[in-house]
């Protein structure tokens, strides 16, 4: 996830752009992989099933673009030299697969299961609110569950929001005592104050929140069928002082993430030096605001659960899975996945590619992702002709 502000941009055209783009390398080391290679990567041998085609379609319509070249210093390859993860290589790495039960996992688990689904009958995905959000807000929770539930093809839970206290810039993780926690210990009848690693600004009185000690917290409070745990805040959140901020951070051996869609608002504007310093813009009327977080948080969350479920950065066409530096990179990327990573999740979870295609156009409709909308429909009618 991103160390730096994320701004929106669109893909550069005409002559500039391409000499912007052409004055930007590649991390040392990295190739970009040529079409036979993605197309290796879907791991055919043979013909290419139409759910898993990367050829255009009608009108040359090119679904799946192959990864832009860097256009900015910032961007996640002029940074990382990322191997990238082909079919076959995750069928061999993914631990979901295995015919071995995950450690710390305490759910029922069938070694003979096929798929993630069948290993683990009982698994759930679950979301953690995790501090005050306002009522407008949560209103986009039952949209985001949704979203998941078709984008993934597992159940989702949501869990009690935790409670937050700030108290003159220091922030206090608040254990009530009727909440579990996965600990041998004899629990406390009275509620406990974890102090968070925080800083605040007080110029600015901008408060940004440590990922490290919300994840020593969040592992606490895993549920025994989860199969990972999405912690969602609207605090600003940073890694290393050095940060600007980070979106998030997952700690995959555990299971559990932590992500702010702080910086995902579109009437906020950051600094590209200070991490204290935003402005703030209410120009957009109310409901776009509203739909672009909600496409915002979409994208972030099913981005970072892909990976827990064992998906890495894709780096052979332009999908959901690459890799971002800044918030600018992230929104331009496509909220769907490419022939690789949707092969992946397919073989993992089990669904109908095109019933999944069915959902997620009604689900664009009723939210008005028009671009979404239309992609999924010229993608339907490319799979069935």
């Amino acid at each position: 996830m991103p160390r730096q502000h994320r701004t929106s941009t669109s893909r550069g055209t005409g002559n500039k752009a391409k000499k912007v783009e052409a004055s930007i390398p590649y991390a040392s080391g990295f190739s970009k992989p040529s079409v036979t290679s993605c197309q290796n990567a879907i791991g055919y041998s043979g013909p290419i099933p139409h759910e898993f085609d990367p050829s255009a379609g009608k009108n040359n319509f090119d679904f799946f673009p192959p990864i832009p070249n860097p256009s900015s210093v910032d961007d996640w390859l002029a940074q990382y030299c990322e191997e990238g993860q082909t079919y076959k290589q995750f069928l061999n790495e993914c631990p979901w697969l295995s015919s071995r039960k995950r450690k710390y996992m305490s759910q029922d688990f069938v070694s003979s299961g096929k798929s993630i689904k069948d290993k683990y009958p009982n698994g759930k995905v679950y979301i953690l609110p995790v501090g005050q959000f306002s009522a407008e807000d949560k209103k986009f929770f039952p949209s985001l569950i949704e979203y998941i539930q078709i984008y993934l093809g597992l159940p989702v839970g949501v869990l009690n929001e935790v409670k937050l206290d700030i108290e003159d810039g220091k922030v206090f993780w608040v254990e009530e005592p009727e909440v579990k926690v996965q600990s041998k210990q004899r629990r406390s009848k009275r509620v406990k104050r974890h102090q968070l690693t925080s800083r605040f600004n007080l110029e600015t009185e901008h408060l940004q929140v440590g990922v490290d000690s919300n994840l020593f917290q969040l592992r606490n409070l895993i549920p025994d069928d989860a199969i990972c745990m999405i912690g969602l805040t609207m605090l600003d959140l940073f890694g290393e002082n050095s940060d600007l901020f980070v979106a998030g951070m997952a700690a995959g051996n555990q299971r559990v993430a932590i992500f702010s869609l702080y910086r995902y608002d579109p009437c906020l504007s950051f600094s590209t030096e200070h991490w204290f310093q935003i402005e703030n813009d209410h120009k957009m009327p109310h409901k776009d605001r509203q739909r672009v977080i909600l496409q915002r948080g979409c994208k972030l969350v099913v981005h970072e659960i892909c990976h827990l479920l064992g998906i890495d950065h894709c780096i052979f066409y332009d999908c959901c899975m690459n890799g971002s530096g800044h918030l600018s990179e992230d929104f331009r990327q496509p909220m769907h996945l490419c022939p690789v990573d949707l092969r992946k999740l397919h073989s993992l979870v089990g669904f109908n590619v095109l019933d999944r295609y069915r959902a997620l156009l009604e689900f664009y409709k009723t939210h008005g992702f028009s671009e979404e909308q239309d992609w999924v429909k010229k993608r339907i009618e490319h799979i069935q002709s």
